[in-house]
């Protein structure tokens, strides 16, 4: 099913449940003496940087992963809660993609906030950029270079499904981070790691942003056509991986169903684009060796066709399909043509027959020669720029984009998630969230009752 804009889902705020699990409650011997330990260390750490002073907890209390009550139409992934340190793009969409399917998400910002928050267009002090990254999430403000937020970050990470980071490699374990300590924390924890390279090699400590892999992973060459590479005007790379992670997520969390063992998930943005750029990109390099058949350059069609008034695409792979184009264009000259008789002619003299198909629709409106490609059965579409795809009825009647009320930014639109569940009829999530909207609630459910000390010594932002 889509969303229901009627229904919103309520993923923070009073409808939702405070743990009350105790120490050894449904729980086995093991996660009883790992919540306890839990617990002792956040009352008896060595003395912070800043305070003496450490959160004052009651009883071992930790934050469970029970499903969550008062949630309408909760998505599949509801049991689950994820501890979220992830910034810019790679990792809080990968996140806010399992939120969407009903994971609880706390993100831990620090008290400056994630660098996306005050990125591109924005208002009321949050970003469209953010928005579109962070739905549904709890934001929970915590400064790590202080013993006291770390304390509280490992208790939520004691009661998580998953920790997922992207920071680079060997950051985490000099944050005291690392999968090691994370897992002394959850044993069956699922721990993420995103990276730009990987973890070894010659470009592990290079800074990366979504160009950089769009460069090294041969997207930008594949644009230019015969005139020069140009970077894909979208942030590729940074999203092909966060689908990536998330559905490398959720496949770690269905195999600890079967083993009982968390796994650790690596994504690297190289890989995560060369393997998706790999099916079309690299199919005339995949075979080695002689015997192969000459390859098909795509270069003549780098560009959709023009008309009188604008812009459109088309495409005719199978005989079928050509046929309709030539009838379509009031070219039977071309279903006659010696180059253009099958598929391995047409593919043999490809520019030709582009050449051909840009002549011919050189004149005339973009709607009517969509119509008479459509009465075809020919792929067609108009090339809409953004303004029209808010107008497009296919658009509206998926209700690909809905229009939301943000309590900081006001009104806004939104793209709804792409996937639906027939057995579960999720609803719209919560705005993306101030920066620390949800510290105080998170805290709470951890026990954590000195929160106003912690405020006051910086600890919370």
């Amino acid at each position: 099913m889509r969303w229901n804009p009627g229904r919103p889902r309520r993923c923070s705020g009073s409808t939702r449940r405070r743990s009350s699990r105790s120490s050894g409650s449904r729980m086995s011997p093991s996660c009883a003496r790992r919540e306890s330990w839990v617990s002792l260390r956040v009352r008896c750490r060595a003395p912070p940087r800043r305070s003496s002073a450490l959160p004052v907890v009651r009883g071992t209390k930790i934050l469970t992963s029970t499903p969550r009550i008062g949630v309408s139409m909760a998505g599949p992934l509801s049991p689950y809660r994820i501890v979220d340190l992830t910034s810019m793009v790679s990792g809080p969409y990968a996140t806010q993609l399992l939120c969407d399917q009903g994971a609880d998400v706390i993100k831990v910002e620090a008290p400056t906030g994630d660098l996306m928050r005050y990125a591109g267009a924005a208002r009321g002090g949050i970003s469209a950029f953010y928005m579109a990254n962070n739905r549904g999430k709890r934001s929970v403000v915590l400064d790590l270079k202080d013993l006291r937020g770390m304390a509280v970050l490992e208790r939520l990470i004691a009661g998580a499904d998953v920790f997922v980071q992207n920071f680079r490699p060997g950051a985490a374990e000099r944050m005291g981070l690392g999968e090691d300590r994370v897992r002394a924390l959850r044993e069956d924890i699922v721990y993420v790691s995103i990276s730009g390279f990987g973890e070894s090699g010659p470009y592990v400590h290079k800074r990366v942003y979504d160009p950089v892999i769009q460069a090294l992973s041969g997207v930008v060459s594949v644009q230019g056509g015969s005139d020069k590479p140009r970077f894909v005007r979208t942030i590729l790379p940074d999203k092909v991986t966060a689908v990536t992670a998330a559905q490398a997520i959720t496949a770690a969390l269905l195999g600890r169903e079967h083993t009982g063992k968390g796994d650790h998930v690596r994504v690297a943005m190289l890989d995560a684009t060369v393997a998706w750029l790999w099916p079309d990109a690299f199919m005339n390099h995949a075979l080695i060796g002689e015997g192969v058949s000459e390859p098909v350059s795509m270069d003549a069609y780098d560009q959709p066709f023009e008309t009188g008034d604008g812009h459109l695409v088309a495409f005719a792979a199978s005989d079928s399909e050509w046929q309709g184009l030539t009838r379509a264009l009031d070219r039977p000259d071309l279903v006659t043509d010696e180059r253009f008789k099958d598929l391995a002619a047409r593919a043999a003299h490809f520019p030709e027959m582009v050449a051909a198909i840009r002549e011919a629709l050189a004149d005339g409106t973009v709607a009517d020669w969509v119509e008479k490609l459509d009465a075809e059965q020919v792929p067609a579409a108009p090339v809409n720029t953004v303004e029209d795809v808010f107008e497009d009825p296919q658009i509206a009647r998926n209700g690909t984009i809905r229009r939301f009320e943000h309590p900081h930014a006001g009104p806004a639109w939104e793209a709804t998630p792409a996937a639906g569940f027939d057995q579960h009829a999720l609803s719209p999530g919560a705005p993306a969230p101030a920066l620390g909207e949800h510290t105080d609630e998170v805290l709470a459910e951890l026990g954590i009752e000195d929160v106003a000390a912690l405020r006051e010594s910086g600890v919370l932002g």
